[in-house]
Protein backbone atom coordinates (compact mmCIF):
# COMPACT_ATOMS: atom_id res chain seq x y z
CA UNK A 1 0.00 0.00 0.00
CA UNK A 2 1.19 3.42 -0.94
CA UNK A 3 0.56 6.38 0.52
CA UNK A 4 0.61 10.23 -0.76
CA UNK A 5 0.85 13.51 0.97
CA UNK A 6 1.29 16.61 -0.05
CA UNK A 7 3.36 19.68 1.35
CA UNK A 8 3.07 23.52 0.43
CA UNK A 9 5.24 26.21 1.03
CA UNK A 10 3.45 29.11 2.61
CA UNK A 11 5.98 32.02 3.13
CA UNK A 12 8.79 32.51 5.19
CA UNK A 13 9.29 28.75 6.75
CA UNK A 14 6.08 27.88 7.09
CA UNK A 15 4.51 24.58 5.10
CA UNK A 16 1.61 23.10 5.19
CA UNK A 17 0.77 19.75 5.06
CA UNK A 18 -2.23 17.66 3.04
CA UNK A 19 -2.69 13.88 4.45
CA UNK A 20 -5.99 12.65 3.51
CA UNK A 21 -7.59 15.74 3.60
CA UNK A 22 -6.24 17.00 7.25
CA UNK A 23 -4.46 20.05 7.11
CA UNK A 24 -1.17 20.22 9.11
CA UNK A 25 0.86 23.19 9.40
CA UNK A 26 4.49 23.46 10.41
CA UNK A 27 6.81 26.30 11.35
CA UNK A 28 10.63 27.18 12.15
CA UNK A 29 11.08 29.30 15.11
CA UNK A 30 12.49 32.76 14.49
CA UNK A 31 16.04 32.02 15.01
CA UNK A 32 15.42 30.02 11.93
CA UNK A 33 13.50 32.31 10.13
CA UNK A 34 9.68 30.90 10.78
CA UNK A 35 7.34 32.57 12.86
CA UNK A 36 6.48 29.44 15.42
CA UNK A 37 3.34 29.08 13.58
CA UNK A 38 3.22 25.77 14.11
CA UNK A 39 5.33 22.49 15.32
CA UNK A 40 8.53 21.82 13.83
CA UNK A 41 8.36 18.34 11.39
CA UNK A 42 10.95 16.04 13.62
CA UNK A 43 8.94 16.12 16.69
CA UNK A 44 5.75 15.27 14.25
CA UNK A 45 7.58 11.95 14.04
CA UNK A 46 7.31 11.43 18.07
CA UNK A 47 3.61 12.30 17.42
CA UNK A 48 3.11 9.45 15.15
CA UNK A 49 4.81 7.14 17.45
CA UNK A 50 2.32 7.95 20.17
CA UNK A 51 -0.14 8.06 17.93
CA UNK A 52 0.33 5.14 16.10
CA UNK A 53 1.00 3.15 19.48
CA UNK A 54 -1.82 4.25 21.05
CA UNK A 55 -3.97 3.30 19.06
CA UNK A 56 -2.92 0.01 18.87
CA UNK A 57 -2.86 -0.16 22.75
CA UNK A 58 -6.45 0.66 22.94
CA UNK A 59 -7.74 -1.79 20.72
CA UNK A 60 -5.93 -4.51 21.81
CA UNK A 61 -7.27 -3.43 25.35
CA UNK A 62 -10.82 -2.94 24.13
CA UNK A 63 -10.45 -6.82 22.26
CA UNK A 64 -8.93 -8.06 25.71
CA UNK A 65 -12.42 -6.35 27.21
CA UNK A 66 -9.89 -4.25 29.53
CA UNK A 67 -11.69 -1.43 31.38
CA UNK A 68 -9.63 1.73 31.60
CA UNK A 69 -10.31 5.32 32.19
CA UNK A 70 -7.05 7.04 30.25
CA UNK A 71 -4.22 6.63 28.26
CA UNK A 72 -1.33 9.31 28.19
CA UNK A 73 1.76 8.30 26.38
CA UNK A 74 4.84 10.62 26.72
CA UNK A 75 7.31 10.31 23.76
CA UNK A 76 11.23 11.84 24.87
CA UNK A 77 13.53 11.64 21.57
CA UNK A 78 17.53 12.49 21.63
CA UNK A 79 18.64 14.23 18.75
CA UNK A 80 22.42 13.68 17.41
CA UNK A 81 24.51 16.49 17.05
CA UNK A 82 25.70 16.37 13.92
CA UNK A 83 24.00 16.35 10.63
CA UNK A 84 21.44 15.15 9.97
CA UNK A 85 20.19 15.52 13.34
CA UNK A 86 18.16 12.12 13.59
CA UNK A 87 16.35 10.80 17.06
CA UNK A 88 18.92 8.18 18.50
CA UNK A 89 17.14 7.21 21.50
CA UNK A 90 14.06 7.10 22.24
CA UNK A 91 11.72 6.80 25.94
CA UNK A 92 8.06 6.04 25.50
CA UNK A 93 6.06 6.30 29.13
CA UNK A 94 2.59 4.50 29.02
CA UNK A 95 0.29 6.17 31.88
CA UNK A 96 -2.87 4.43 32.06
CA UNK A 97 -5.42 5.24 34.51
CA UNK A 98 -8.30 2.71 36.02
CA UNK A 99 -9.42 0.84 38.43
CA UNK A 100 -7.61 -2.50 39.48
CA UNK A 101 -5.74 -2.62 35.85
CA UNK A 102 -4.97 -5.97 35.17
CA UNK A 103 -1.00 -5.35 34.53
CA UNK A 104 -0.36 -8.62 32.65
CA UNK A 105 -2.93 -7.54 30.11
CA UNK A 106 -1.80 -3.91 29.85
CA UNK A 107 1.38 -4.94 29.67
CA UNK A 108 0.97 -7.27 26.66
CA UNK A 109 -0.88 -5.08 24.59
CA UNK A 110 2.12 -2.38 24.87
CA UNK A 111 4.35 -4.80 24.08
CA UNK A 112 2.83 -6.35 21.06
CA UNK A 113 2.52 -2.62 19.97
CA UNK A 114 6.30 -2.38 20.54
CA UNK A 115 7.19 -5.52 18.89
CA UNK A 116 4.61 -6.36 16.29
CA UNK A 117 2.17 -3.56 15.39
CA UNK A 118 3.50 0.10 15.31
CA UNK A 119 4.19 0.68 12.30
CA UNK A 120 5.76 3.54 13.08
CA UNK A 121 8.09 2.58 15.81
CA UNK A 122 9.69 -0.15 13.33
CA UNK A 123 10.24 2.43 11.07
CA UNK A 124 12.25 4.50 14.15
CA UNK A 125 13.93 1.43 15.42
CA UNK A 126 16.01 1.04 12.24
CA UNK A 127 17.78 4.37 13.60
CA UNK A 128 17.22 4.65 17.05
CA UNK A 129 16.78 2.99 20.26
CA UNK A 130 13.36 2.75 21.55
CA UNK A 131 13.08 1.71 25.05
CA UNK A 132 9.13 2.19 27.17
CA UNK A 133 8.01 2.03 30.54
CA UNK A 134 4.53 1.63 31.80
CA UNK A 135 3.02 3.53 34.56
CA UNK A 136 -0.51 2.89 36.20
CA UNK A 137 -2.74 5.93 38.21
CA UNK A 138 -5.05 3.88 40.17
CA UNK A 139 -8.44 5.99 39.89
CA UNK A 140 -11.86 5.48 41.61
CA UNK A 141 -14.50 3.77 39.30
CA UNK A 142 -15.71 5.97 36.97
CA UNK A 143 -13.24 8.25 37.28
Amino acid sequence: MQELITCDFKQDMFFEADVDGHKIGMDASDEFGGKNKGPRPKPLILAALSGCSGMDVVSLLNKMHVSFSGLRIYVEGNLTDTAPKHYDHINVIYEISGKDLPKEEVEKAVRLSQEKYCGVIASLKQSAEVIYEIKYVEVEQGG
